[in-house]
């Protein structure tokens, strides 16, 4: 049975398969990124324009980092954003129109950074720097700009994957949890084998050999044997907060999606899973030709800015009980 394509994503995927073929696993890796990173740059043009801010995550490893507000107010609530690529592509630049997007979707601050890459920079690399960039913002880094206490994560692909770790991290250490995440057709486990992958490995962008070339660049020597922060899908899920899940339809790793929604659900998590057909791996990009891609990004961005409002209504209850309890005590 032949899939269905979405109209606007047929037209899209023929003008990709007119151009000339370039395997990036063939090329030196810095080459290999001028070359992604070039084919990226057309998806922002026509964003939505706001205020931007250029900045650095401070640190061992300084990181690139932007900051957008879709709004000219302070103390807005921030969404932090973690770009996907592999591990190995992928920057604030790629993914600029996407931010750009959700900002505007969610009525929210968003803010991207650029983490170390593989193969060069391994797991846990990446995941290290996007700990020190959450680490930046919980603690102040973006000033009056946004309230620091009101912050939710978002990610695509890998980036999806790395905010599904880090989540797991700061619960591990004890620390507070995002108020929500959106995870956009996320990698979860080095697997091959699956439904999805034998429907659209071939013929749809992203493919199931390159998938395997990016998970051995992150796991590196650990390819065999994943720790569950690498590879999240097995992990212990529990206690994490409510998660937007979106798959494409057309994607080899549409089943990593539907599998984690098995797992969140076994674990008591709350969540929303959107399975959206006839689109394509990395069609968030995508969204100012791609209606379905759009209404990912206005479900996440709704669901985004619900949590984070319910926290601010938390937050101020709780004060407001503070200062009753201490009129009683005066």
């Amino acid at each position: 049975m032949t899939p269905f394509i979405h109209p606007e994503m047929a037209t899209i995927l023929a003008e990709f398969r007119a151009q000339p073929a370039v395997d990036v696993k063939t090329l030196p890796i810095e080459e290999a990124r001028r070359v992604s990173d070039a084919a990226s740059a057309a998806w922002s043009v026509g964003a939505p324009a706001m205020d931007v801010a250029e900045l650095t995550v401070p640190g061992p490893f300084p990181m690139r980092a932007r900051l957008y507000r879709p709004a000219a107010v302070e103390a807005m609530p921030v969404i932090i954003f973690v770009h996907g690529g592999g591990w190995t592509f992928g920057s604030i630049d790629t993914h600029d129109g996407a931010m750009r997007e959700l900002a505007v979707a969610s009525g929210c601050a968003v803010f991207g950074f650029d983490y170390r890459l593989a193969p060069e920079h391994p797991f846990p690399a990446p995941l290290d720097d996007c700990m020190a960039a959450i680490a930046f913002v919980r603690e102040g880094g973006l000033g009056r700009a946004v309230a620091a206490e009101r912050w939710a994560l978002a990610g695509d692909s890998a980036g999806a994957t790395l905010a599904l770790a880090a989540m797991m991290r700061l619960r591990d250490g004890g620390h507070s949890l995002p108020a929500a995440a959106a995870l956009f057709y996320g990698c979860y486990a080095p697997i091959f084998d699956t439904p999805s992958h034998h429907a659209f490995g071939e013929g749809y962008l992203l493919t199931s050999v390159n998938m395997r070339w990016y998970w051995r660049n992150y796991l590196a020597d650990a390819f065999d044997a994943p720790p569950p922060e690498a590879a999240p899908l097995e992990a212990d899920l529990a206690g994490l907060p409510p998660l937007y899940l979106a798959a494409a339809g057309l994607d080899p790793l549409r089943d990593d999606t539907s599998r984690l929604a098995v797992r969140l659900a076994e674990a008591g998590v709350d969540f929303r899973y959107d399975h959206v057909p006839g689109v394509v791996h990395g069609c968030l990009r995508m969204s100012r030709r791609l209606p379905p891609a759009q209404a990912i990004i206005t479900a996440a961005g709704d669901m985004l800015a619900g949590a984070l409002a319910t926290k601010t209504t938390k937050n101020q209850n709780r004060e407001e009980r503070a200062d009753d309890q201490g009129d009683q005590g005066t």
